[in-house]
């Protein structure tokens, strides 16, 4: 078959116009084209704050930070408080929470879903649980009735690293915004591509305000007059630009990924819509593959990839598996991290403990991994691959 790569450019002479567009102005860093992006971003997804940051990483690094600084203690998070995380994910999914000093307790995954088993999520909450991040995982929403239910009244904040889903709904509200916070990234191979980039959204506007501020050095410049942080700005500008009241990062984004941003969003409903239709045809193949297991849609998912799991009657190993896959032109790599907790170097740096056994978890690292999906029609390509793996 012909190349299937993992992921295509979403680019054509629109993004290297809104580039030019911004080499012509001389003026780089964030500024017009990152605050019109924000305001389209938070539209789009019908949230009311959307803040631009240099990766869907560092969107998940402010998300956490801005927990430390709130004023609003039943949201306010501290050293050791207790965070549940699913067992797959990305790496900095994790890594914030290691580096705030939360206590961190993972939990399994439903190997149907790819997202938090919902029975051991249950088991695993306990008084000391202050907040769930939750992970929409390779584009599938997680079921946010069933874990809103879970807990209601126990005083736990919902956050969401929706990096990997950009576009996926439940019962047509967007992924990223169940949540007291959502983050999204639109890195190369996502769902829009923005050179690098993330965004953070939110309806508080107090933590909206923390998050303008830490994302550029921890300054007042960036903050409305009247604020959240600071009360109300000094008129004297020359002193106000340079007052710093948060430790923050410089985490910035770039005007020309601003500018491209605009011209992506435009695009995103078909983008959406062709992983969709190339998803139908995946699911139609491959549902009933006597050896390979796919990912089960829970609401409407934006098919980030499209994951394959040996079952255990299969005569071939996922070694094998993958060395045909390679062999006939099919990029193809692990379900994210597989099982994160693997990787015993990193761990030992964080306070974590594991609630119940990662079965789930463990099967996927050994046994699965997954191919591309695209924005544009590749029902070509899957049909090959179903007939490669027949």
């Amino acid at each position: 078959m012909s190349s299937y790569s993992l992921a295509s450019s979403t680019w054509d002479e629109k993004e290297l116009n809104a580039i030019q567009t911004v080499i012509d102005s001389d003026m780089f860093t964030m500024g017009k084209h990152v605050a019109q992006y924000e305001q389209d971003f938070a539209s789009f997804f019908g949230s009311k704050y959307a803040l631009m940051v240099s990766s869907g990483s560092t969107a998940n690094l402010l998300m956490i930070a801005s927990l430390f600084f709130t004023k609003n203690k039943e949201l306010k998070l501290k050293r050791g408080d207790e965070i549940i995380v699913p067992a797959v994910s990305w790496s900095t999914t994790y890594f914030p929470l290691q580096q705030y000093g939360l206590k961190v307790k993972f939990v399994d995954i439903d190997r149907e879903t790819l997202n938090i088993d919902l029975k051991k999520l249950e088991a695993a909450i306990t008084e000391k649980t202050k907040a769930i991040l939750l992970v929409n995982l390779l584009g599938n929403p997680n079921d946010f009735n069933a874990i809103n239910k879970m807990i209601k009244g126990k005083g736990i904040t919902l956050l969401e690293d929706n990096c990997e889903s950009m576009g996926a709904t439940y019962q047509d509200k967007q992924a990223g915004t169940f949540g007291l916070m959502g983050t999204y990234s639109s890195f190369f191979s996502h769902h829009i591509a923005t050179m690098e980039g993330g965004c953070v959204v939110t309806d508080d506007e107090e933590l909206y305000h923390i998050l303008l501020t830490i994302r550029a050095h921890g300054w007042t410049r960036n903050l409305p007059k009247v604020n959240h942080v600071t009360g109300t700005k000094s008129d004297d500008m020359f002193e106000e630009a340079f007052k710093f009241v948060l430790p923050g990062y410089n985490v910035r984004p770039l005007e020309m990924s601003g500018a491209i941003g605009i011209e992506q969003l435009k695009k995103l409903p078909s983008f959406i819509q062709n992983r969709q239709d190339n998803a139908r045809l995946f699911v139609n193949l491959f549902k009933n593959h006597p050896y390979i297991q796919i990912q089960k849609e829970t609401e409407k998912s934006s098919w980030f990839g499209f994951s394959m799991i040996l079952k255990e009657n299969a005569p071939y190993t996922r070694k094998e598996l993958v060395a045909k896959l390679q062999d006939n032109g099919v990029e193809c790599r692990p379900i994210v991290t597989g099982n994160f907790l693997k990787n015993k170097e990193v761990l030992e740096f964080f306070d974590y403990e594991v609630a119940g056994s990662l079965t789930n978890a463990e099967y996927i690292d050994e046994y699965g991994l997954f191919v591309g999906n695209q924005q544009v029609d590749i029902k070509d390509k899957i049909t090959s691959l179903h007939e490669l793996l027949s």
